[in-house]
């Protein structure tokens, strides 16, 4: 099977930049299909790159198969499956996290729930054994409380995503789009009245309904081999009995005629028109055409829309459309930002034009046989992965579950290649021209059966030995300008990835202006001395490659991701982005607006309002790090930014001699050393300033700072305070202390606010990694009338962590393993090996760092932990910001005595107070 994977990908590097159909890869992902005799189907693709397996068990149940009146069942369902089973009374996360599980979750839509988690191939029995007890043996520890533990949970949950800038579409667009009684015309998360209305009867009914065997499919891709899996599958499962016959939609598009228009008022920055068409559901051929049509109207810089509504016109600073692919129905979204002084009938107009363009011309070969090259090129770099959303055993659940068939992919890849712009027109036409929903949105004008294998249930069985942890391979050298350059060879997937990673960042802005290095780095793609910023982004789109210029606090990337077999052409393109910019005055003026609206809008959203103040209220004025977080600046910065200080940025900053390139993938140390002295000769070595991160000063008294957002649904919590550099010798000791805390799910701060109190959807604690002195932040999104309570039981698990309740041998023995055991599935892709090196690279942790991990990991001590937590956590010095609806929470607030009390907007000026 190995070699049969290996020959498949050796097919998708054929995919390169010509544009006929035949140079288009064909794709195979190898599996073996088993259907046990109680109708659960088990898939198995072999991947032995790394000693991990995915788990991925797909009920083909989703909000779809609730009953009006019932809504926001099948996702409440999904989380009470965490809670624990029958013969394993206990949280699925506390397990998962000791065993070292990676890419860990549950969803649902309205067309499945999936559960699914790597893990290292020593655990799958546990695992396994876990998932089969949960879907066998769950009625029997399902009670009230714990329904209502869940209830609230989910309630958070949907709290939190209201409390967003336009949440709001998605509840009208849902009632609006499709007829009462149709299975999508409610959303996912479902009401508060029903979610309150559910019953224990009603849960335990759900279960025996579509949780069976026979409304399963499970997929185990990874290093093992067919028969194996099978073996362990049968007998973890073979003795689950199957649930009744199901009645299933197969396809109701509800197709729309005419117009429906609304319009709505929400908190935001921006006007938003949003259009919705129903369309054909997943896996017909013009669902397929109408991805690619979505592709060609706004996917990249030469895309019809982007180009005009964004580029050349200036009308908005985002656009986007895609399709929602759905099993009994499809729906097709364009949704635009105005603006501010850009009527949203302006943007729909020319929306509506480029739309009749197509409806009468079409579309270009140019333009179609890009798109079906940035398809493929995505579904390969996704195949790198054998789990998580896009891998591969989620590309044959998918596929299984809905087309009836693992690889029903090719058959849409057949479409793909086979698409004409003929055929664009076609449901271009058929689909969009007629039965369209549009949605204005304004802001508030307050603000801009065989029992022969049976297994065992009364414990777990014992994990297998754990596989060897290894870090790849590193070799290091340094080309004649300076640069290094770490190299981490891989084959398994014809791809290479580069970041490029240089000593700027945010932080430099202190000696420039705030938000300067985050526009230059976004001006860098905005074109060369001889390609145009379209010409930029076409070719990468033509080549198969993405090319990223960004940003952090500490530091400024450039990075490239890249099919090997177009590897010399995109290092030309990475190298004249790199050295060749000309910040055209024109781009330069266009994203300093969509900068400043980006402050706009962070201003709105509560986690983006305390991300902008906290740093100021932290580090004091004029340290590097006082600046927002989010390196957009102030609007008055960005306001006088020049392109002289863009281009001083570029010449200042950016050398070789302060900078990293990271290459993780198919390529020698030969090759790519050749390649790049070849390509980066040019760049010259200079002198680079020394940012100013030295200690700030801890506050001297203890302050709360709130901002009011009316009407809000939830506050959010914060409480910070200075801690060391993440540079320091004993930062494993820190992070482990903080997982314990606030920094992993099954964390004391989250158990406590959601899975207790379930006040919160979500609380921890985050201790920031920097070159300079570093951050401690607990935080929680918590529902209003809880604040005050909330701040209370934040308080005081940080400071029983450093006194009356330390750290735990339980809770640090888990940390330790979860540490380790998670290392291979961590390591799995390009990318995740090009940000370990590029953590060990910023904060100088020396090239035995990665490799001595594990060893590091398991030698240290509880007592270790224990005095880490007292040297990083100092409630004395702790800083509250809150934001919330100051009219419901100030006086509870006030009665806590936190701290000295101010008012504060939303760039942290004082607001007095009468």
């Amino acid at each position: 099977m190995k070699k049969f994977f290996s020959l498949a990908i050796t097919l998708a590097a054929l995919l390169f930049t010509g544009n006929s159909q035949n140079t288009l890869p064909n794709i195979d992902i190898p599996y073996k299909k088993f259907v046990l005799e109680n109708g659960l189907r088990l898939l198995v693709h072999e991947d032995h790159k790394a000693p991990i397996v995915a788990v991925n068990i797909w009920y083909h149940v989703g909000s779809k198969n609730e009953k009006p009146g019932k809504s926001g069942f099948a996702h409440l369902f999904e989380h009470l499956m965490f809670n624990g089973s029958e013969n394993y009374n206990k949280d699925y996360f506390k397990l998962m996290e000791s065993i070292g599980a990676t890419d860990l979750n549950g969803t649902t839509n309205e067309d499945r729930t999936n559960y699914f988690q790597n893990i290292p191939v020593s655990a799958l029995d546990q695992v396994l054994w876990l998932e089969s007890d949960r879907m066998g043996h769950l009625l029997g520890v399902i009670d009230t409380a714990r329904l209502n533990e869940q209830r609230g949970v989910v309630q958070n949950e949907k709290r939190q995503g209201e409390n967003e800038p336009y949440a709001i579409s998605w509840e009208l667009t849902t009632k609006s789009t499709y007829p009462a009684g149709h299975p999508y015309s409610w959303t996912v998360i479902g009401s508060m009245e029903d979610l309150n209305a559910a019953s224990l009867d009603d849960v335990k009914e759900w279960f025996k309904t579509y949780y069976g065997p026979n409304n399963a499919v499970l997929v185990i891709s990874g290093d093992i081999d067919a028969e194996t899996a099978l073996k362990k599958v049968k007998k973890y499962f073979n003795d689950i009995p199957p649930s009744p016959p199901i009645s299933k939609h197969q396809q109701w598009v509800a197709k729309m005629t005419g117009q429906h228009r609304q319009v709505a008022q929400d908190r935001v920055p921006q006007s938003r028109i949003q259009k919705t068409w129903n369309v054909s559901p997943w896996g017909t051929k013009d669902a397929t055409l109408l991805e690619l049509l979505s592709s060609i109207l706004t996917s990249g810089k030469p895309s019809r829309l982007y180009k005009r509504l964004r580029y050349d016109e200036e009308m908005v600073n985002n656009v986007s459309s895609f399709l929602d692919n759905r099993q009994i129905s499809s729906q097709f979204y364009i949704q635009a930002d105005a603006k501010p002084g850009i009527e949203l009938s302006k943007v729909e107009k020319a929306i509506n034009e480029e739309l009749k363009k197509i409806f009468k011309d079409g579309v270009t070969p140019e333009e179609l046989n890009r798109v079906k090259t940035q398809y493929f090129a995505n579904f390969i770099k996704g195949m790198e992965r054998i789990g998580g959303f896009g891998g591969k055993s989620d590309i044959l659940a998918q596929n299984e579950v809905y087309g009836g068939s693992g690889d029903y992919y090719k058959t849409i890849h057949k479409w793909i290649k086979e698409s004409t712009p003929a055929d664009i027109k076609r449901v271009a036409n058929e689909w969009l021209s007629d039965g369209e929903y549009a949605l204005e949105i304004h802001p508030f004008p307050e603000m801009n059966a065989n029992l022969s294998d049976k297994a065992d249930r009364t414990t777990l069985p014992p994990l297998a030995a754990a596989p060897p942890v290894k870090f790849p391979e590193v070799q290091e050298f340094t080309l004649s300008n300076g640069l290094k350059v770490m190299l981490a060879q891989r084959s398994s997937v014809p791809v290479i990835n580069m970041n490029l990673v240089m000593d700027a960042g945010f932080a430099a802005d202190q000696s420039s202006k705030p938000g300067t290095a985050r526009l230059t780095m976004n001006m860098l793609r905005e074109g060369t001395k001889t390609r145009n910023s379209i010409q930029v982004s076409d070719e990468l789109l033509n080549l198969g490659a993405s090319l990223g210029t960004f940003s952090s606090l500490d530091n400024s990337n450039i990075t490239m991701n890249a099919l090997k077999t177009n590897f010399d052409k995109s290092l030309d393109l990475f190298a004249d982005v790199l050295l060749n910019p000309v910040f055209p005055e024109k781009d330069l003026a266009r994203l300093k607006k969509e900068q400043l609206l980006t402050i706009k809008q962070e201003q709105s959203e509560p986690f983006g309002m305390a991300l902008r103040i906290l740093p100021k209220l932290i580090y004091g004025e004029g340290h590097a790090y006082s600046n927002p977080f989010s390196g957009s600046g102030t609007e008055q910065s960005v306001e006088s930014i020049t392109r002289a200080d863009v281009v001083k940025f570029h010449q200042t900053w950016l050398a070789p001699n302060s900078s990293t390139l990271i290459v993780v993938g198919d390529i020698t140390a030969t090759e790519l050393k050749t390649k790049l002295e070849g390509k980066l000769n040019s760049w010259k070595q200079k002198q680079v300033p020394v940012k100013n991160i030295g200690n700030a000063k801890a506050p001297d008294k203890k302050m709360v700072f709130v901002i009011d957002k009316p009407d809000a649904l939830q506050s959010i919590l914060i409480a910070g305070q200075l801690a060391p550099t993440g540079q320091s010798n004993d930062w494993v000791n820190m992070d482990m202390m903080n997982r314990i805390l606030g920094g992993e799910f099954t964390s004391r701060i989250n158990m406590n606010l959601r899975e207790d109190k379930h006040w919160s959807y979500g609380a921890g604690s985050v201790l920031l990694n920097t070159k300079g002195q570093s951050m401690f932040v607990g935080y929680a999104p918590v529902q209003t009338d809880k604040s005050a309570e909330s701040a209370t039981e934040m308080k005081k698990e940080m400071e029983n962590f450093i006194g009356a309740n330390p750290a735990t041998q339980e809770e640090f023995s888990k940390v330790q393993s979860n540490a380790v055991m998670q290392l291979p599935g961590g390591w799995e892709t390009n990318g995740a090996v090009i940000a370990a090196l590029e953590e060990q690279v910023k904060y100088n942790r020396g090239k035995d760092y990665w490799p001595n991990y594990a060893n590091k990991v398991r030698s240290l001590t509880l007592k270790e932990i224990q005095a880490a937590a007292t040297k990083v956590i100092q409630p004395g010095q702790m800083t509250w910001l809150i934001v919330g609806d100051r009219k419901k929470i100030e006086k509870s607030i006030r009665d806590l005595n936190l701290g000295e009390v101010h008012f504060i907007n939303t760039e942290g000026k004082e607001i007095k107070t009468f």
